[in-house]
C-alpha cells in the first residue's frame, strides 16, 4: 500500500512518479481490444493497418492510453485522494513496439474548506520524447489535520 499524499506536502512544480508502459506488444493491444470489444483492424491486423490505412504500424488504442493516464493519477492520489477531472487530447500515434512514459506535474494548488485541489499537467511520451497525449487533471487530496475526503466525492461549489 502506498503512503498517503497529503495536500499540505504538495507544491507547484512537483513531479509525479513516472508510470512506464511497454514495450507494448500485439498481445497487449489484442487483449485490450478484446476487453473493450474494439475490433478495428488497426489495432491487430498489421497488413490492414500498414497496407490499407497506410499507418506506420499497429496503433495503440486511445482508450488504452486513457487508462494509462487514469492509472498514473489513481496510483498517485491513493485510497485517500480522489481523481476529479481529467482532460487530454490524442495528438500523435503510438505503435506496437514503443515504450511509453506517463508523466504528471503539479501546476497549481488550491485550498477549499475540507480538502485541497491540485491542478496537474500530464501526458504520454515515447522513448524519443515525442508527446502523444497532452492533458490536464484536477485531483482532491486530504489535509493532514482535516477529515477524510467524502465518499462519494462532493465537488466544491465553484
Amino acid at each position: 500500500m502506498s503512503a498517503v499524499v497529503w495536500f499540505d506536502d504538495v507544491k507547484a512544480g512537483d513531479e509525479l512518479p513516472v508510470l512506464h508502459k511497454g514495450p507494448l506488444t500485439t498481445a497487449h493491444l489484442m487483449r485490450w481490444s478484446s476487453a473493450m470489444e474494439n475490433w478495428h483492424k488497426i489495432h491487430y491486423d498489421l497488413p490492414f493497418a500498414t497496407g490499407h490505412d497506410k499507418l506506420p504500424g499497429l496503433l495503440v488504442n486511445g482508450s488504452f492510453k486513457q487508462q494509462f493516464i487514469v492509472q498514473l493519477l489513481k496510483d498517485w492520489v491513493g485510497a485517500s485522494g480522489w481523481v476529479w477531472k481529467v482532460n487530454f487530447q490524442f495528438r500523435a500515434m503510438n505503435i506496437v513496439g514503443e515504450s511509453l512514459e506517463v508523466w504528471g506535474r503539479v501546476t497549481n494548488v488550491r485550498r477549499t474548506k475540507d480538502y485541497g485541489l491540485v491542478d496537474l499537467e500530464l501526458g504520454i511520451r515515447n522513448a524519443e520524447g515525442k508527446e502523444s497525449t497532452p492533458g490536464t487533471a484536477v485531483v482532491a487530496l486530504p489535509y493532514k489535520d482535516g477529515p477524510a475526503l467524502p465518499y462519494p466525492f462532493v465537488p466544491p461549489q465553484e
